[in-house]
């Protein structure tokens, strides 16, 4: 599922601010490291394999999860999770949308997991930043 498939029309395409380091010495190719940001953005709120991560930048698992992490500041799968958690609290202004929606639309395997993740990344609770965005909306 596309991250703008199901969601509000405001949160289609939203561009995140990660841009990758190009040209690092061990990290992704140049051609490589624009395939698989493209691959992620479209692809993160299903399940990915690290194989199949790989498999767009045609490396190893391995060598790919060093060459990720040098070109992109994080490990792959952290980088995923930031993906998720920006998605969600864009998702978190729609009113209409209830927390284990969210979830499911962002990926995470459920409420439970999505809350245990923002809580630990971004420091708040799903419902706690939907307070505080629609007060600052308000």
């Amino acid at each position: 599922m596309r991250r703008d498939e199901g969601a509000p029309e405001w949160a289609a395409g939203a561009k995140e601010a990660r841009q990758p380091a190009l040209n690092v010495k061990g990290g992704l190719s140049v051609r490589g490291a624009r395939k698989v940001q493209a691959f992620l953005d479209e692809n993160f709120s299903r399940k990915l394999a690290l194989a199949e991560m790989a498999a767009v930048c045609e490396l190893s698992p391995s060598h790919f999860v060093r060459a990720f992490s040098k070109t992109f500041g994080a490990p792959p799968h952290q980088y995923v999770l930031d993906l998720r958690l920006d998605f969600a609290e864009r998702l978190l202004l729609d009113k209409h949308l209830t927390i284990a929606d969210i979830a499911h639309l962002c990926g995470f395997s459920s409420q439970s997991h999505f809350t245990t993740v923002m809580k630990k990344y971004r420091g708040v609770t799903p419902l706690q930043a939907r307070s505080r965005k629609l007060r600052r909306e308000a």
